[in-house]
């Protein structure tokens, strides 16, 4: 889902205003395509800007979806009317490229993972640097927060928020699991194991999700892994690797889904996961989807980012890397 190359230049000054305003105006104009007459429950795919390279969806309970731009920045939000804003707007907040995003509406918090990613070739808003983990308002989109990962080559990659308001953090280039309790000003290394670094030059830690037996569970990338953090009192405990029914390709986002997990594979597969004991059982929802990044559930249907980040930091960056949609899923019952 990422790669590693040396740090390239960044535009400055006004040239960097007219880039936000431009990121902006390019997700909005892509989007009108999408009547107002719009309902999610058509279960047709969802066109997303050319070009835009999305890297995690999430959604609420009314509908909502939210979704971020590995490259423009911002976070765009499409109400179940057909409805289209820049949410977040490419820059605010001191934001980068957004990956991670989690809708949390117990504390009305949008969560963002923020990145500068400009050491892989790929230009976005604002001129921070580092991985963060920026806060905003879920209802107003006011910046709320913003929190720095610990390392200089740290990458925030994705969210999960416990039953306390604790919010999980997965970095992909160090074997950290961060935490942000209610009312923290800083992230925190919640657990961290050498299981869970990175293979050379690769990516680690990915997904996250709390589950529903009140486990904490993450995704490495490459190698393909999936882990139980033991999660009590607000503190880490045993990690355990658990053993797949079949073997995983590039394990990417997770998403807690009643008693099991929703899993991406960038392979192209949608997973569901059941865990018993150490074991975890892969049935494949979907398969053939086009490099998918991201998952997030409404309903009975299953609404899949393809990322085709490949056509970005790739093999593939110099083809067209066609659409980009949502894909609609149906979950099965």
């Amino acid at each position: 889902m990422k790669q590693e190359n040396d740090a390239a230049s960044r535009k400055q000054g006004e040239t960097l205003k007219t880039g936000r305003a431009l990121g902006a105006a390019a997700w909005t104009i892509a989007f009108l395509g999408l009547t107002a007459g719009f309902v999610h429950a058509q279960n047709a795919p969802i066109r997303l800007a050319d070009r835009s390279f999305p890297e995690s969806v999430t959604s609420t309970n009314d509908g909502a979806l939210y979704v971020g731009s590995f490259n423009l920045g911002g976070v765009t939000r499409i109400t179940p009317s057909g409805k289209v804003d820049a949410f977040i707007s490419p820059g605010a907040g001191g934001s980068r490229s957004t990956l991670g995003v989690l809708a949390d509406q117990a504390s009305g918090t949008l969560y963002v993972c923020s990145n500068d990613l400009t050491g892989l070739g790929v230009p976005s808003p604002g001129d921070g640097k580092g991985a963060w983990l920026k806060t905003f308002d879920l209802r107003t989109g006011a910046a709320k927060g913003s929190f720095a990962l610990k390392d200089d080559k740290s990458f925030c990659n994705d969210i999960a928020v416990g039953s306390d308001g604790t919010a999980y953090v997965t970095d992909s280039f160090a074997p950290y699991v961060y935490s942000l309790k209610p009312g923290a000003t800083a992230l925190e290394v919640w657990a961290t194991d050498p299981a869970l670094a990175p293979a050379k030059d690769g990516v680690g830690l990915d997904g996250i999700a709390v589950g529903a037996d009140g486990y904490l569970y993450v995704t490495t990338y490459i190698p393909a892994k999936l882990f139980r953090i033991g999660l009590k009192d607000g503190k880490s405990g045993a990690i355990t690797e658990l053993k797949p029914s079949q073997p995983l390709d590039h394990a990417d986002a997770l998403r807690a889904d009643g008693s099991g997990l929703l899993l991406i594979e960038g392979a192209g597969r949608l997973d569901k996961v059941t865990v018993s004991g150490n074991d975890a059982k892969i049935e494949i929802i979907k398969d053939g989807l086009a490099e998918p990044v991201s998952v997030t559930q409404i309903g009975d249907v299953a609404w899949v980012a393809e990322g085709k980040l490949s056509h970005l930091i790739g093999p593939n960056k110099d083809e067209d890397p066609g659409p980009f949609a949502l894909k609609p899923v149906a979950l099965p019952k």
